[in-house]
């Protein structure tokens, strides 16, 4: 079977700062983050043939490629399903290089979360079939909709708050070593988790990632052209998209099991895929829109088993020098919420040796994309 295994490269990546207000507009933090993640390998705006991003990015790729040079573009795709599209990007671009379609793919992501509109407070759009049998109930927000999920968790499992708390506090660490975060300098005690106010019982403010205005980018290219660039190759060794059948929204409704969500789907294409398995990685980038699809998406990707992934979480095992060191820039909780792309960034940064985190030694990082919705994931390898 022919794979994508270590044909392609993230040569470079880029991002602007991140802030709760920033006065630049999307297509404008995009050109910049683009331009940065093109500097960043060495690469010049005219050789981009290749663009990739989220249905829901606001910029698209023509506005895009006239505004920082491109050059003649060869293939270009955009990936649904909100943060679930991540690092489907990124597999998108490597795909097209290995089959000859292009030869330097960016892709970006860029948002204006933190100023701008929830997209579920327009009321006067009609609500797409699966909405109509969640929302009129109260499931109004992604916070509603995975609080539901995370109650059965802790109901059939025997989760605590304890365990999420484990999550959030390893975020917030690592986020405690990065200028870039949003929560830089704001530590995180249980004390203030404990009685932080409610969001979605049983998640409360902390359980939440922050909106955030900013934006990233990386750029692809083929793993010979990547060795020529500026850094070290992190080479693109598997990619994974998964959907599971009768797939509800982040609900998971008309599945058998609600909690095999589609971490468990994309995981078993990916592992197909790599040399590599769960016990081989160093370092993780998983999705952490809430702190309960950290535990899911742990028994997912095979790092415990059926249940086990709350109790996984316990004795720091998530920190620096734990078993599986976690989001070691901060995450969607407590670096920015940028739809995960910032996963992607940090991945690289770890398989560099420049993260502001560093795991010591780290060659291979599994980063995720969302939990709940249509997903995907790739496997990095230094």
């Amino acid at each position: 079977m022919a794979t994508l295994k270590d044909a392609t490269a993230i040569a470079g990546i880029g991002q602007t700062p991140f802030a709760k207000q920033l006065p630049a507009s999307e297509k404008e933090l995009a050109c910049r983050a683009i331009v940065a993640a093109l500097d960043d390998a060495g690469i010049a705006p005219s050789e981009v043939d290749a663009f990739a991003s989220y249905t829901m990015e606001e910029t698209d790729e023509v506005e895009i490629a006239k505004a920082i040079g491109a050059g003649d573009v060869t293939h270009f795709s955009k990936v649904g399903y909100g943060g679930g599209g991540s690092c489907a990007t990124v597999a998108h671009l490597a795909a097209a290089i290995a089959t000859g379609q292009a030869s330097v793919g960016v892709a970006w992501r860029s948002r204006k979360r933190g100023s701008g509109p929830r997209p579920w407070k327009n009321t006067r759009v009609q609500l797409p079939t699966p909405g109509q049998w969640t929302r009129p109930f109260g499931l109004l927000r992604p916070a509603d909709e995975i609080g539901m999920l995370a109650r059965r968790y802790m109901h059939e499992y025997g989760a605590t708050r304890d365990h999420f708390f484990n999550v959030a506090l390893a975020c917030r660490n690592r986020a405690n070593q990065n200028p870039a975060a949003l929560m830089y300098e704001r530590p995180l005690t249980r004390e203030m988790y404990m009685t932080a106010r409610w969001i979605s019982e049983p998640l409360c403010l902390f359980d939440n990632c922050l909106e955030t205005d900013g934006a990233l980018a990386c750029v692809v290219v083929a793993a010979e052209h990547a060795r020529d660039c500026r850094h070290r190759p992190v080479y693109v060794h598997a990619a994974a998209q998964g959907l599971p059948a009768q797939h509800h929204g982040m609900v998971n409704y008309w599945n058998d099991d609600p909690l095999t969500g589609p971490a468990w789907t994309a995981a078993r294409q990916l592992w197909k895929g790599a040399d590599l398995g769960p016990q081989d990685v160093d370092v993780a980038q998983i999705y952490d829109a809430f702190t309960p699809l950290i535990p899911l998406s742990l028994e997912g990707y095979g790092f415990c088993g059926r249940g086990e992934g709350a109790a996984f979480t316990e004795g720091g095992a998530l920190e620096t020098g734990g078993r599986l060191p976690l989001n070691t820039g901060g995450g969607g909780l407590s670096e920015a919420y940028v739809h995960g792309f910032n996963l992607i960034t940090e991945g690289v940064k770890q398989l560099r040796g420049t993260s502001t985190a560093q795991v010591p030694g780290a060659a291979t990082c599994l980063v995720t994309a969302g939990e709940g919705v249509p997903t995907s994931a790739l496997l990095l390898r230094s």
